[in-house]
């Protein structure tokens, strides 16, 4: 997951669309790309070189601050930091298979006051309430076989749709892509409801993936959505195919839109959706390059590109979580991205905005 590829070439900077416009039924022709700017680091935080750090989510508290949450694969547990500063305040968990134990815990995400971890050795989804972080249940155990990214959306008051990516691969190095036929269980889906009590009911609704050999899923982790476009964007990380980000409707069904081929230089990685206030946005993915990670910009609706940029530091991130939402530390929102499996980049939004010319509504 972590390719030692040099640096890439962007992709072009454009003025921001509208997310009410008509929704084209093919893909517009991609424009030649400019070098990608650079925008610095707002914070770089201390390095963590043995927790191997992943996916990033994001939580308002009700005293105004914004806990960050990463999980940690190689320490089994969960590193939560102040995500206006980048201190990091507490560990959560431990290895093992009980409650509140993890084994290689990969996505995360948060919906309401909930957060929802992916254990992919322990083949499940765990819920941890906030800010106690005490149990509130588990599902997945009897379909997932190798999770990792999840995304959820709320579909009623307290009622959620989770949709985890299932990368299972077969051979003795675990590197060998599943046949065709099996590849409509690369996303697994789930109906997901909390009683007024706080328990917690999981319901398994089927899975699904194209299983053509031009355009199926291979190698599966990052996943987001998009309710108001009916789109999701779920990554294929395998390089020895096509590593790029291919567009699905919630129905289940590949539409044959994928983000631009010629987009990413090493893998598709973590991707996240940023909505302006008048329903505008940006998609951002990320590009795992190195000796720096590129970040493309793509237009909400009509998934042109809007712009690139890198850091000054940031390499080989894995995960990343958009804040939007003013915070005493960014008040235009913030990006987190994980730097090199070892600490928390965060760029401030104001500054990327700023610096591909994007529509300064986003950020206010």
């Amino acid at each position: 997951m972590n390719p030692r590829f040099i640096l890439a070439t962007g992709l072009a900077a454009l003025l921001g669309a509208c997310a009410t416009a008509p929704r084209e039924s093919t893909p517009a022709p991609v424009i030649a790309a400019p070098e990608p700017v650079t925008v610095v680091e707002a914070y770089l935080s201390a390095e963590l070189p043995t927790e191997e750090l992943d996916s990033l989510a994001a939580w308002p508290t009700e005293d105004g601050r914004t806990l960050l949450i990463a999980s940690g694969k190689s320490s089994h547990r969960l590193v939560v930091f102040d995500a206006d500063t980048g201190e990091q305040l507490r560990t959560i968990g431990q290895e093992g298979q009980g409650p509140g134990e993890f084994k290689r815990p990969n996505g995360v995400a948060v919906q309401g006051d909930y957060l929802f971890v992916v254990e992919r050795d322990n083949h499940r989804v765990q819920v941890l309430s906030l800010p106690d972080f005490k149990v509130v249940g588990m599902f997945g155990e009897k379909e997932l076989r190798s999770p990792y990214g999840i995304w959820l959306t709320e579909t009623e008051p307290g009622e959620f749709e989770a949709y985890v990516t299932d990368s299972f691969m077969y051979g003795k190095k675990f590197d060998v892509v599943p046949p065709f036929n099996e590849l409509d269980q690369r996303v697994r889906r789930y109906r997901v409801s909390f009683d007024h009590d706080g328990g917690m009911r999981a319901q398994y609704a089927g899975s699904f993936g194209d299983t053509r050999e031009e355009s199926a899923l291979r190698m599966v982790e990052s996943i987001a959505g998009d309710p108001a476009n009916d789109r999701m964007l779920i990554a294929d990380e395998d390089r020895r195919h096509l590593s790029t980000l291919r567009e699905y409707s919630f129905s289940g069904r590949y539409t044959g839109r994928t983000l631009p081929q010629d987009a990413f230089g090493a893998e598709a990685e973590g991707v996240a959706l940023w909505t302006c206030p008048d329903g505008s946005g940006y998609w951002i993915a990320v590009d795992q390059l190195a000796p720096l990670t590129i970040f493309h910009l793509f237009d909400r609706v009509t998934l042109q590109p809007r712009g690139s940029f890198h850091g000054a530091t940031t390499a080989r991130t894995d995960g990343v979580a958009l804040h939007a939402a003013a915070s005493a530390g960014f008040p235009g929102g913030a990006l987190f991205a994980v730097h090199d499996d070892k600490s928390i980049a965060a760029f401030d939004l104001r500054d990327v905005a700023r610096s591909l010319n994007l529509k300064q509504g986003c950020t206010e």
